[in-house]
């Protein structure tokens, strides 16, 4: 859009109005409860105050009307006194006191006492004047109604209702009055502090005082005044008898929403049975005259023995009629024995309320697809929105059911905490509130309560989702059903009340109709009024009646159902009841009217009632037990809290049913913060919420965390774990567990997370921890290598190899976290520094373990340590100590691993060069080839060559081979004579081949590492060949033929040619990049270099001492009896070894191996002395003369036979050994010459006289 173009501010509001019809999908799936939306809610609940609009209406309901109003203004006000008593703090405990009289700031001290307890003493005396004023305002009620005038009209059931609810309320406002120790101890020490400050000093305030004392220190005196003020009253018991039979009728009926409706009545029940039992029996006689029903009382008292009073404060119901004077256990069979148990077996019941929930997501699915799929034009049927509001109904009914019997669990649980003797788990020190609450469940009980508040707030979440489609049809429905009813179902009863001049009965239905009826003025009385009987006729089917989304006030549905009740009603103030003026048919119809009525309240405020029905704050609340711990805690712990209970199980029992259940644990904690904000107003409670919410959420992601890793590992680990080796460990029965299933998918994709109004992305979190988790197991790893010894490397690759795996399982749900080759390098601290932990270990261990213990043996390819070494094992780091996740994921899998890798233990071969080769990397490579070049050539400069210059001084100057004729034994003794002092030198057996073996060892690692490296090499060439064009060559009988098919084969895969490809379709550095990436795979070591070769280079530069070569031949061309050259000194060191031991003592290839070989030959070869060896080699010499004479004698204690056989095989083993020094030797010689033999002509021989004639 060009600059110069401007937006009119329609077009703008039109433009962002437009970003509402973007989708936003969240693939998000849904395992919380409903967040708690920042919504404008519409209250029309005008509580009566517009009555007086409707004119139409019976006056007396209107008054009734009126005083509904202020009750229900009063039990708001009692709710709130309620609050302020549970959530009561002690002050006093924390207020400095005066220690004397004579302390100095003691009036400080008191002033400031007052000064802060005086906003609470005030409202303790509000309090008190609340509870006397609602006491006689309910007694004047109750006297007015028993007014022998009064006593026979109709009294409504919503009235009748609101009467049990003040009952209701007097009973918690006594028990939390009873219950606040600390309000008492408050009150006397701002008395206290008053009276020595004399602030109260006039009489009504002293006055005051003294009452507010004594209402406080009374126990029951709510209770007993307004039983007292009630006896007062004649006939106080029939009004009390009323209010029980509604109630009895609701609570049988299940005409309830919410679970504190359904405990209201339970205790209305108790309650006002023990209001009615005065001086005199009277329950018995109301039970005697029928006006109540002992046995259906006792049955629900049993149904329902504890019930929640007021936050986590609990009753039983049945306790106030223990309390009555005339009790009498034999009428109360059931409720009299207390049960051991509760009565709701939620281990039992949770499979009926699954299988409910099942039946009813289904439905709601239907309903949810018909809605999303049929895009209708216009409202919906009446048929259509009738099942709509029976589907809402039922849903909250089906939550009500669900979370009453959670609250109804918890609520017994807590009453009837458990004890050392019946739980062996509670230890003896245990407090009160942990015996309640974390001692208190069993393992069953715990995954009922988490999938049954899983049902709950996963059905909340569904139904608030549909909160503004089902809000619409209850509206249409409530319309629909009442204007019907008002305009068709009354029409003839009103007619025939008119015709038959019953003008009570027609007034009053004609009331109903002005009141409700949406329909043009006068319309409806005229065809009432008209007398044509065949016009009535013919126009009642002419009755058209609109379909509007317009619910009834709440006033307006009051006045209908009092005065259809009216009609029903047993009492209407005259000598003939109304209902016996109606005919059958119109009686089912009101009474079917009423009882559907009755729920619409509750439908109209869909989302209020459907938070209440869900509503779970008391499972968190604890202030009671606070108050019982006396001040010796401020707060319990959160392993006390049930909601991290729950959630810590579902944690730790590793049941993959319930870990999708996680989150609905913790939105224990909004409903306990929403109520602490919303309903308590107490934003120290919330803040505690808070407070708690932020340690546990720590705590789940920690331990989520660990889980997910746990999981994933033990997963990786089961994969990699061979086949054969667990079926082998079944036979004999050794299970090793595989993980099932945990469902973490569903739980690592959540994203935005709401707890206490805040969003979590919990994925980036688990992420952190995950990191840091295999962060530290890759140190682990590395550490238990560094604790052992040079074998260990074949379990690190494995642990390296199954957290890469692990890594790459867990990347596909967790995306952020860190590349697995960073993590090693970071763990291997290899970031910056050119080589990393294992590779210093790995020289480490090469240095001070493996050159100087190990013994290699070219039959097995293997090194082993001599176990008779006297070395000194070098001294290395304990291993690490950590949980199985860090290992190998679980008990079982370490133990497995821990028998597999043993057989690497004892040991070091080619499974051990491999995983060097993997580990190590060139750079690493680079680092320990290196440092063991220096190895070698300190080895030659210092140690070898000291001996080796001791043991030439030792040898004779010359020693020729012996003739034939001497014999084998001849030769032997020879050689046994002029070599006698060397054989006799202390430092060789010991020493000197200690330092060729730790050379030849070096020499042999380097050899058997290049090999394990190009192997490794090849698999990668291999692996990379069909994306870099590198096709095998396919048979074909001709050339031509071949040609072509290679021609197909490049064609047919040209798109694997990934670097063809990208410099086809990418850009410029993209190809850069693919062909430096093409190029690092192609050019490897084993394609044309030789590190063993380059070694031999470094360690022939070391070998430039005249020591090895001695002086220029006498001959010009090389020394041939003399002893001044190398081989002749590995000559006398090789007879030493080929001398055969006696059968106690060790052979030399025992205690030191095949390395003491491989250093003397490779300084053999490097010094190109290999031709003269084997040609002028005492042992050899004495090996060919035997073979010629074949003589088999005992020569100086050696027999002859026995060392021939020595030497053969140490000929064979060093032949074996020049032949590979030989190819990597000849491998470094330019083209052309490396098949060349070197030759040197020399000039005929010269006679002596002719030589001095010239």
């Amino acid at each position: 859009m060009a600059a110069s173009e401007a937006v009119t501010f329609r077009d703008a509001i039109g433009n962002v109005e437009v970003l509402y019809e973007i989708p936003l999908p969240d693939s998000q799936p849904c395992i919380e409860a409903q967040p708690l939306p920042l919504l404008c809610r519409v209250n029309l609940d005008t509580n009566f105050e517009d009555k007086n609009a409707y004119v139409t209406g019976i006056s007396k309901y209107m008054e009734e009307a009126t005083r509904h109003g202020e009750f229900n203004e009063m039990l708001k006000d009692g709710f709130q006194h309620a609050v302020h008593m549970y959530t009561w703090r002690c002050c006093s405990r924390a207020v400095p006191m005066a220690k004397s009289n004579d302390q100095p700031n003691r009036v400080e001290i008191n002033e400031k006492v007052v000064e802060v307890l005086n906003p609470e003493v005030a409202k303790l005396l509000h309090f008190m004047y609340f509870a006397n004023k609602a006491i006689s305002r309910f007694c004047d009620e109750i006297k007015r109604l028993c007014h022998p005038e009064k006593r026979k009209d109709f009294v409504s059931e919503a009235y009748l209702l609101t009467l049990g609810k003040f009952i209701n309320m007097f009973a918690v406002l006594d028990e939390l009055k009873n219950m606040k120790a600390s309000i008492k101890n408050d009150f006397s020490t701002f008395r206290r502090a008053a009276q020595f400050l004399q602030v109260m000093s006039d009489t009504q305030t002293i006055h005051e005082m003294q009452n507010l004392s004594m209402f406080l220190a009374t126990q029951n005196k709510i209770k007993e005044t307004l039983r007292a003020e009630l006896q007062k009253i004649e006939g106080y018991e029939e009004i009390l008898a009323d209010v029980i039979n509604i109630c009895m009728f609701l609570f049988e009926s299940q005409m309830y929403i919410t679970p504190s409706d359904k405990h209201m009545l339970v205790k209305v029940f108790g309650f006002a049975l023990y209001l009615m039992d005065g001086d005199t029996a009277n329950v018995a006689k109301l039970d005697q005259k029928k006006r109540i029903h002992i046995v259906k009382l006792d049955k629900i008292f049993k149904t329902l023995e504890v019930v929640p009073l007021f936050g986590d404060m609990q009753i039983q119901p049945f306790s106030f009629v223990k309390k009555s004077p005339h009790y009498e256990p034999s009428k109360w069979p059931l409720s009299h024995t207390e049960s051991e148990r509760c009565h709701v077996t939620i281990f039992d019941r949770v499979r009926r309320i699954r299988e409910d929930h099942t039946d009813y997501i289904t439905h709601l699915s239907r309903i949810h697809n018909e809605l999303a799929v049929y895009e209708k034009e216009g409202p919906r049927s009446d048929a259509e929105n009738r099942e709509i509001t029976e589907l809402a109904l039922r849903g909250l009914q089906l939550l009500c059911s669900w979370t009453s019997d959670v609250v109804e669990t918890v609520s017994w649980k807590l009453l009837h905490p458990t004890d050392p003797r019946t739980n062996s788990d509670c230890p003896e020190t245990a407090e009160e509130y942990e015996r309640a609450t974390k001692y208190n469940y069993s393992s069953d009980e715990k995954s009922a309560l988490i999938e049954v508040i899983s049902m709950i707030k996963g059905l909340q979440m569904l139904l608030g989702k549909k909160d503004i489609e089902f809000g619409t049809a209850i509206r249409r429905h409530v319309y629909a059903e009442l204007q019907d009813f008002v305009q068709l179902a009354l029409r003839e009863p009103l007619r025939k009340a008119f015709k038959n001049k019953k003008d009570l009965l027609g007034g009053i239905i004609q009331s109903i109709r002005d009141t409700c009826m949406d329909q043009a003025p006068g319309y409806g009385n005229q065809e009432i009024h008209s007398k044509s009987k065949k016009k009535d006729h013919g126009s009642a089917g002419d009755v058209r009646i609109a379909r509007r989304p317009v619910a009834p006030s709440s006033t307006q549905l009051y006045m209908v159902r009092t005065m259809l009740e009216s009609l029903l009603s047993d009492r209407s103030g005259g000598r003939k009841t109304l209902r016996k003026e109606l005919e059958g048919q119109y009686l089912v119809q009101i009474e079917n009217f009423l009882r559907m009525s009755y729920f619409w309240p509750a439908l109209l405020h869909f989302s209020d009632t459907l938070a209440e029905c869900c509503e779970l704050s008391q499972l968190w609340f604890r202030e009671f037990y606070l108050e019982m711990t006396m001040g010796r805690r401020i707060q319990f712990p959160i392993d006390m809290s049930l909601p991290w209970i729950l959630t810590d199980y579902i944690l730790t029992s590793k049941d993959p049913s319930l870990t999708e259940c996680l989150l609905y644990q913790l939105d224990l904690y909004n409903d306990a913060g929403n109520y602490s904000l919303t309903k308590f107003r107490k934003q120290f409670l919330y803040d505690e919420v808070e407070a708690e919410v932020n340690l546990c959420f720590d705590q789940f992601v920690f331990k989520l965390s660990d889980s997910v890793l746990a999981y994933f590992k033990q997963l990786s680990s089961s994969m990699f774990l061979d086949k054969r080796f667990r079926c082998e460990c079944s036979n004999l029965g050794l299970n090793i567990t595989t993980p099932v299933c945990m469902r973490y998918k569903t739980l690592l994709k959540q994203r935005h997370v709401q707890l206490l109004g805040r969003s979590i992305d919990l994925n980036r979190l688990v992420t952190q921890r995950i990191n840091i988790a295999l962060l530290k197991t890759l140190d682990v790893a590395i550490s238990r290598f560094e604790a052992d010894d040079l074998t260990a490397i074949v379990e690190l690759d494995g642990l390296v190899e199954a957290n890469k795996l692990c890594h790459k399982l867990m990347s596909e749900h967790l995306p952020g976290l860190t590349d697995f080759k960073d993590l090693w390098q970071e763990a291997n601290h290899n970031v910056s520094a050119p080589y990393g932990r294992v590779t210093l270990h790995v020289f480490w261990e090469l240095n001070y373990d493996f050159l100087p213990n190990y013994c290699y043996n070219a039959s097995t390819n293997r090194f082993v340590k001599y176990k008779g070494q006297s070395n000194q094992v070098p001294q290395r780091d304990k291993p690490p100590q950590a949980a199985f996740a860090y290992f190998w994921g679980s008990k079982s899998l370490n133990a497995a691993y821990s028998n597999i890798y043993s057989l690497y233990g004892g040991f070091v071969g080619t499974p051990h060069f491999r995983c060097i080769s993997r580990l190590l990397g060139y750079q690493g490579i680079a680092v320990v080839l290196e440092e063991l070049i220096k190895v070698a050539k300190t080895l030659i400069n210092n140690p070898i060559m000291n001996y080796s210059r001791n043991i030439l001084q030792l040898m004779p100057k010359v020693c020729k081979l012996p003739r034939y004729d001497y014999g084998s034994p001849g030769v032997l003794s020879y050689y046994e004579a002029h070599l006698k002092d060397v054989v006799a030198y202390g430092d060789l057996r010991t020493d000197m081949f200690q330092a060729f073996r730790e050379l030849g060892n070096a020499v042999l690692f380097c050899l058997l590492l290049e090999q394990a490296l190009g192997q490794e090499e090849v698999t990668d060439l291999l692996h990379a060949a069909p994306f870099q064009n590198i096709i095998p060559r396919p048979f074909a009988k001709k050339p031509e033929e071949a040609e072509s098919k290679i021609k197909r084969l490049e064609q047919k895969y040209s798109r694997l040619q990934v670097a063809q490809m990208i410099e086809k379709l990418g850009n410029v550095k993209q190809a850069a990049i693919a062909r430096e990436g093409d190029l690092l795979t192609k050019e490897r070591l084993c394609c044309g270099l030789s590190l063993f070769e380059m070694i031999l280079m470094r360690i022939r530069e070391a070998l430039d001492d005249p020591l090895w070569t001695g002086p220029n031949p006498n001959n010009g061309v090389m020394w041939v009896d003399e002893c001044v050259e190398f081989h002749r000194l590995w000559s006398a060191v090789q007879f030493v070894f080929c001398t055969p031991v006696q059968p106690t003592h060790i052979a030399v290839e025992q205690i030191y191996g095949e390395g003491l070989n491989w250093a003397g030959c490779t300084m053999v070869a490097l010094l190109g002395q290999h031709k003269r060896f084997e040609a002028l080699d005492f042992c050899y010499h004495i090996m060919r003369v035997q073979r010629v004479d074949g003589k088999d004698e005992m020569v100086h204690g050696i027999q002859l036979s026995k060392m021939v056989e020595r030497i053969r095989r140490f000929q064979m083993l060093n032949n074996q050994i020049f032949s590979v020094l030989c190819k990597h030797l000849r491998s470094g010689e330019p083209d052309g010459q490396a098949n060349f033999e070197h030759v040197r002509c020399f000039a005929p021989p010269v006679h002596q006289a002719l030589a001095r004639g010239k």
